[in-house]
């Protein structure tokens, strides 16, 4: 729950601009509708049993002086049931917004006033904006999803399936990011898994990504993690083109207890990885950690490199690397879509790690990714704190995304 408030809050340049898109749809061509009063009137035969006695019952003089409203007491005269409160218009099926209902009736709670009030049970209703779900209501929902970076496929699978059952009805704002929230769950629940570990050892996970993707800090905080879970890590600095990495690195090696294997500036990459891969058998090391170097997806010389340290370390253990994760900057949009396809290609990407979810106002790129792709999604980084790297949970992320609270 910890980690679903940083998200949430981090997330809140994509979910603001989701809440005013939905509120703009839902005022253009809702209108205002009054939730239904708390509680049915009483019956007047049930009057008496109150004990309280009615202008009519009473013998005291001084009642007839007493300015009496003429409205409650034809009433008495002339009982006549009231009429009945005018309906709230709910779904046909409202389980799928069962959430959003129960909340809006918790909000409807104003104080009764006057003792007929009190007495009788009657509670003024409040007013909630609801708009009708037709055509021209699911386009501006999927170019809302869209300019969210969602993509045009998924967001027409949203909306679509958001959609059955559900055409006709009156819905809110509220009901609507709860309808959304589930359908985008529906989609990343299938890739949201851990990072899987194997009795082999050590376990080879290779971390690659575009220049300034977060791989470095993020192999730190894995490192960081996995080793205060008990395992024995070490990290191989492959990046060896650029000495800031070597030393941020260095840093959170030193903070996590981590050996970090280096080489000199310019070194060939993939000779460090197998002596790394060596090294990390004669510690008896569980996890082997391997960072490399930035690389644009256009360029084919540097991508001819890191399936270079594929071929390499497979020399030295023919099911190496037994992960290959994917690094991710949120802040890229839907380019991250082209850097799986081809990352995929040259280095058998097996999962993702998201980053820098909390800078970005189109978080919903990973949805699209999860849609498209299908791989497992191993978590996301809101952050550059240790405890800002957390597992994926496709609820908490759809909520967050949607601005809903969780219990």
């Amino acid at each position: 729950m910890a980690f679903f408030k940083k998200l949430k809050n981090r997330l809140f340049n994509s979910s603001s601009k989701i809440d005013e898109g939905l509120e703009a749809i839902v005022d253009e061509g809702g209108a205002e509708e009054v939730t239904a009063p708390q509680g049915d009137p009483a019956p007047v035969a049930d009057y008496a049993s109150t004990g309280v006695e009615t202008p009519l019952d009473t013998d005291d003089a001084d009642v007839a002086d007493t300015p009496v409203d003429p409205a409650p007491a034809a009433e008495f005269v002339q009982p006549e049931p009231e009429p009945e409160p005018e309906p709230t218009v709910l779904p046909r099926n409202p389980a799928p917004v069962a959430a959003a209902l129960t909340e809006t009736a918790s909000q409807a709670t104003p104080e009764k006033s006057g003792i007929l009030g009190r007495l009788l049970g009657r509670s003024d209703g409040q007013t909630v904006v609801r708009r009708t779900l037709d055509d021209a209501m699911l386009e501006q929902l999927e170019e809302l999803l869209i300019a969210a970076d969602m993509g045009v496929d998924t967001a027409l699978r949203v909306v679509a399936n958001m959609a059955e059952g559900n055409m006709g009805r009156k819905l809110s704002v509220q009901e609507i990011k709860t309808l959304m929230a589930k359908e985008i769950a529906r989609i990343m629940d299938p890739v949201a898994k851990p990072l899987p570990l194997y009795p082999r050892t050590p376990q080879v996970v290779l971390v690659v990504g575009v220049n300034g993707s977060g791989k470095t800090t993020t192999i730190g905080k894995l490192a960081s993690q996995f080793r205060a879970a008990g395992k024995k890590v070490v990290i191989a600095a492959g990046d060896t083109f650029r000495a800031a990495a070597v030393e941020q690195l260095q840093v959170w090696g030193d903070r996590a207890g981590v050996p970090v294997l280096t080489a000199p500036e310019g070194s060939d990459p993939a000779s460090l990885a197998y002596d790394a891969m060596s090294q990390a058998q004669a510690d008896g090391a569980d996890l082997l950690l391997i960072d490399t170097a930035g690389r644009l997806q256009n360029r084919s010389d540097l991508m001819e490199e890191l399936a270079k340290i594929v071929r390499v370390i497979r020399k030295k253990d023919d099911s190496a690397p037994h992960n290959t994760l994917l690094v991710l900057d949120a802040t890229t949009g839907q380019n991250a879509l082209n850097q799986v396809k081809v990352f995929r290609d040259i280095s058998d990407v097996s999962g993702l790690v998201m980053t820098k979810l909390d800078g970005t106002a189109k978080g919903g790129v990973l949805v699209a990714l999860a849609d498209k792709f299908g791989l497992p999604i191993h978590a996301i980084g809101v952050g550059e704190q240790i405890d800002d790297l957390d597992a994926f949970d496709p609820e908490e992320f759809a909520d967050a995304l949607m601005g809903l609270e969780r219990e």
